[in-house]
């Protein structure tokens, strides 16, 4: 069975589809299940983190031993392997590097121990149990939308990428290449990671803004962080440059508010990880045989129009 979820969600439609799709959840077994996220140095994943803890306590009966990946494979490895020492019932994990997060999720499902991936995918693992996330290429196209209908007659773009290796950076790429590559009137005059981080986003943008004849007419991020400090870099230049992120970090939504971004992309990461354990739980509890299952949505653009209805964040907003 393969469940495809591809409608545009408000901020509490995907936690109220996974209350309604898992409501006969029993709570006669207790669990342990081991969550690894990338690195808590990233906001998005400290809230992430957060909705798994507060999903684990409603559910009851579940103990949650949380990992920080420090955004180093080799230490998300170590975490996985001790895992399986301990003889976890499962795993949630967003691996932060799409293949070599493999052999050690390998090893996880050699022992018996079903692994959901969340946000982020992992290549060449057949046995990954389940994946919720949202469609990140299709988020990269949103950004290219809007880039073409806040400039219809053309634009100059500067692109900041995630982190290499890291499956959300692969699929936002791709789906603005996806939109953009071959239309003459925009043109991607610099593309550089700057690994998510905010203060490489400032720094990075600095150094192409130095590089360039002119000031590009957008910068777009593939995430909030680096969207963030490329904004501040604008900002010390005094330049009107429009500035996408992705995310919808709360901090990214007031600056959509005040007309600092252009827009942010949501994805729904309470949502990801509440309904990841959820379906986690579900199985571990019934009797019901492991299958393959993608949970995945649209990303939607939040923009000054409509932030206040679709943000999952709103309420985090100051």
């Amino acid at each position: 069975m393969k469940l495809l979820l591809k409608h545009v969600f408000s901020k509490f439609a995907l936690v109220m589809l996974a209350t309604l799709y898992f409501s006969g959840i029993a709570s006669a077994k207790d669990l342990v299940i081991m969550t690894s996220l990338p690195s808590m140095e990233f906001p998005f994943f400290v809230h992430m983190q957060k909705m798994l803890d507060q999903e684990a306590k409603s559910i009851g009966g579940i103990k949650i031993l949380s990992a920080d990946g420090q955004n180093r494979v080799p230490k998300q490895t170590a975490d996985v392997e001790s895992a399986i020492i301990q003889g976890v019932d499962g795993i949630i994990i967003s691996p932060i590097d799409v293949n070599a997060m493999a052999p050690a999720l390998q090893q996880a499902i050699d022992a018996g121990i079903p692994v959901v991936t969340v946000d982020r995918y992992v290549g060449g693992v057949p046995g990954i149990y389940a994946h919720v996330g949202a469609d990140n290429v299709k988020g990269g196209e949103a950004q290219a939308r809007l880039i073409m209908k806040q400039f219809p007659n053309g634009a100059t773009i500067v692109n900041l990428q995630g982190q290499p290796g890291a499956s959300p950076a692969i699929d936002r790429n791709k789906g603005l290449h996806n939109i953009l590559d071959g239309k003459s009137k925009y043109k991607i005059v610099a593309e550089q990671t700057a690994n998510w981080s905010r203060d490489q986003g400032m720094s990075v943008t600095e150094n192409i803004l130095v590089g360039l004849s002119s000031p590009p007419d957008v910068i777009n991020g593939a995430n909030d962080d680096m969207a963030l400090g490329a904004m501040e870099a604008v900002k010390a230049r005094g330049l009107n440059v429009k500035i996408l992120g992705f995310d919808a970090l709360p901090e990214a939504i007031a600056a959509v508010r005040d007309g600092s971004l252009m827009a942010t992309v949501e994805q729904f990461p309470g949502g990801q990880a509440k309904t990841a354990l959820n379906l986690l739980v579900n199985d571990l509890r019934s009797s019901m045989k492991p299958y393959n299952r993608v949970i995945s949505l649209n990303p939607i653009t939040i923009t000054s129009e409509n932030y206040r209805k679709n943000a999952e964040r709103i309420g985090e907003v100051k």
